[in-house]
């Protein structure tokens, strides 16, 4: 069979593939993008960002009508359409996914759909419905992402024991779901979960829950989520599960005793794994590190040097932003540029309620590596606005370099956490300083006015909060 010769073979079309196919058509490359599943925008789009947050919105506005009460305004019980939701939810996704497909057409990015396997440095082979396609590259991409983690202990072949992307099906309301995982993952689908009725369990192993974050701007989650769950159990070990009727039997250890309990699903949130496998890498230079995930350099190269890498596949945080910066950073340096992936500020979002996000260095991660920082807190209690909306339980939070006085993280609990956090990632981007934003005006009544406040709390001067005025020089 004849082979098509193009410059750039992309493999995969999440949210860091069809950024790097198309970034790579504008600047005049010959691309092909290789997708095994039928609709593009890779597990992001399909099975978990956008579906999550689809479905945290609509349980959330349950949550808010009961929360209303006190306003002086009363609903009656809602009533849950679970195939209506989907439906609605499924119409989201194919928006989405037949939007990147269209952008793709526009651009004269040539997709087919099937199973890429590498067959050397040059040459990769995709297993269609129709019969094997060989492509002749220059450069390829390695985008293939990762897939949820099920531990053979727990893998029984259950559809009631479920990782997110069963999860995110929502085939009924289980009256008792067990969570394990205190993850981002375990928390954001645990609260839909709770939002639609069920009596919610979370085992996490480690001593707290939402671990990559600092424990002062976690405390209002995890309050919030004992209030919402039926129960959180820390520093727990699950040791075996089987299939009891229509239930599923969970074995734990938890305060040094053994429990035996019944469940109606088991939600399984305890990480990600690359999809490494079954991809041909042997046949090319490209090294695995030793939990599966392709080695690159600070250029996104591999060890070989016509192929890239970037997203989940390539280890390091795995969210889709990150995805998207490294597909530009690919795709320049295949272009002839020498771009890096050095000094990159990735925020990060954990949609619970409230949200938590952050960008830089946490406070646990200053302390580790021994730097000297001043911190600065707002609590969202003195804002106007979080006052109007009922949502005092947040706090932003500054970190500041005091020989620099420059910033060097920033993190935000409170509702609508995740979109506050670009002006953080920006002033941190800029190199500026407390005092810029601080000297920046901001409208109020909003809840971009925590961080403008938070700035100045450094100073002693902010407005609605009091604090010792920092000492001159």
């Amino acid at each position: 069979m004849d082979s098509i010769k193009t410059d750039i073979v992309v493999v995969g079309a999440g949210p860091g593939g069809y950024a790097a196919a198309f970034y790579a058509a504008d600047l005049g490359k010959k691309v092909i993008l290789i997708e095994r599943e039928k609709r593009l925008g890779g597990v992001c789009l399909n099975r978990g960002c956008i579906p999550s947050k689809a479905l945290l919105y609509a349980t959330h506005q349950i949550v808010n009508a009961r929360e209303s009460a006190h306003r002086g305004i009363t609903f009656a019980e809602p009533t849950v359409n679970l195939a209506q939701m989907r439906t609605w939810k499924e119409s989201i996704i194919e928006k989405l996914a037949g939007g990147v497909a269209a952008l793709a057409k526009m651009r004269g990015v040539q997709v087919i759909q099937g199973r890429g396997y590498f067959e050397g440095s040059n040459k990769l082979r995709v297993e269609t419905e129709t019969g094997q396609q060989f492509i002749k590259f220059e450069k390829a991409i390695l985008a293939v992402g990762s897939n949820a983690a099920m531990p053979k202990a727990f893998d029984l072949g259950n559809p009631r024991i479920m990782t997110s992307t069963g999860g995110l099906e929502i085939e009924d309301i289980p009256e008792t779901l067990l969570v394990v995982g205190g993850g981002y993952i375990g928390m954001e689908l645990g609260t839909v979960y709770a939002g639609l009725g069920s009596k919610i369990t979370l085992v996490e192993a480690l001593d707290t829950i939402l671990a990559g974050a600092d424990p002062d701007l976690a405390r209002p989650v995890i309050a919030n989520a004992r209030k919402m769950f039926k129960e959180i159990r820390l520093k727990t070990r699950v040791t075996k599960m089987s299939t009891v009727g229509k239930q599923i039997k969970v074995e734990s250890e938890y305060n040094g005793e053994k429990l035996s309990e019944l469940y109606d699903r088991v939600l399984v949130a305890v990480g990600r794994v690359p999809n490494s496998a079954d991809l041909g890498l042997e046949n090319t230079k490209v090294e695995l590190d030793e939990k599966g995930f392709v080695k690159i350099n600070p250029h996104q190269q591999t060890d070989d040097p016509n192929i890239y890498a970037i997203g989940d596949i390539a280890g390091g945080v795995m969210l889709a932003h990150k995805a998207h910066k490294e597909a530009r950073i690919a795709v320049e340096n295949i272009n002839g540029q020498q771009t890096v992936f050095e000094n990159v500020i990735i925020p990060a979002v954990v949609f619970t309620d409230p949200e938590i996000a952050w960008c830089g260095l946490t406070e646990a991660e200053a302390k580790e590596k021994g730097l000297k920082y001043e911190v600065a807190k707002f609590p969202w209690s003195a804002s106007g606005r979080a006052l109007s909306f009922d949502r005092t339980d947040g706090v932003t939070k500054m970190l500041m370099d005091p020989d620099t006085n420059r910033l060097i993280g920033v993190g935000i609990c409170g509702a609508g956490a995740g979109e506050l956090i670009a002006e953080a990632t920006l002033a941190m981007e800029m190199g500026a300083t407390p005092a810029d934003i601080a000297l920046t005006v901001h409208p109020h009544p909003t809840l971009s006015e925590t961080l403008m406040e938070c700035a100045e709390v450094f100073f002693g001067h902010a407005t609605h909060t009091f604090s010792k005025r920092k000492p001159a020089e």
